[in-house]
């Protein structure tokens, strides 16, 4: 979609793809398997929460597959945000929150109180582990009994560490590979978002928010698990794994 601004939206959405499938290649995959779930679960006209939604990447797939469903988009990247208004624009199933996740009154900015599913990908290792731990706690009390959460990122086992060290050095190699064969890293993404018309002051404002990167913790499954359990779910579990990456799913 292509606005009165003459910004391609579908081509930066596509951009945005490409770029982060340089880093996770089964990046579809993981959707697929995390709107599988969706409809086991809840069904598929579901109320969705998008939590740090980016340019709406799971937003995009959760409307084309399920036509019936609603979704808030939670994020606080202006850059990002301002790809996915672009999207959406005009689709009165998507609603769009600037929040941080930090702040501790967030939740109180959302049009709903509770939701069918609260859904995130490759974004919460921003956070360290007792901030990731909190907001696993507001999660619990947003998500409606018998409702789902679902955070697909990465996540670290420490007891294998040859395996870690093996696995990161194949997937290092393969993304230094593609990079020579033209793919764009998130460097080199973020620079042609800063010498966009559009997107060039809102790129501004997000450096001043993050920086370059944020690196929080990437803590086991194990830990994941446990302190959702101890946080309001009934159950929790992994329902797909790669060997850098966990799909794990929370049950109210």
């Amino acid at each position: 979609m292509t606005t009165s601004t003459g910004t391609d939206w579908a081509a930066w959405q596509e951009s945005w793809d490409r770029q982060q499938e340089w880093y996770m290649p089964d990046r579809e995959e993981r959707f697929r398997i995390m709107l599988d779930m969706v409809e086991a679960l809840v069904g598929t006209a579901p109320r969705v929460l998008d939590l740090a939604c980016g340019t709406g990447s799971i937003t995009a797939r959760l409307l084309s597959r399920f036509p019936d469903a609603t979704s808030t988009g939670v994020d606080l990247d202006p850059a990002l945000l301002a790809i996915a208004h672009g999207t959406f624009d005009g689709d009165d199933r998507v609603r769009l929150v600037t929040a941080d996740l930090k702040d501790p009154d967030w939740p109180a900015r959302l049009p709903y109180d509770s939701y069918d599913a609260v859904l995130t990908a490759t974004a919460l290792h921003w956070l360290h582990a007792e901030p990731l731990a909190a907001l696993y706690g507001r999660i619990a009390g947003l998500v409606r009994d018998g409702g789902v959460f679902m955070n697909a990122d990465h996540m670290i086992d420490e007891t294998t560490p040859r395996i870690n060290a093996a696995e990161r050095a194949q997937r290092h190699a393969r993304m230094e590979q593609a990079k020579r064969d033209g793919a764009l890293d998130w460097a080199d993404w973020w620079q042609l978002a800063a010498k966009d018309p559009v997107l060039a002051e809102p790129t501004a404002r997000r450096y001043e928010i993050y920086g370059e990167h944020a690196d929080g913790d990437m803590p086991s499954v194990q830990w994941h698990a446990r302190v959702l359990r101890e946080k309001g779910f009934a159950e929790a579990r992994p329902v797909w794994c790669s060997p850098s990456d966990t799909l794990l799913l929370a049950l109210k």
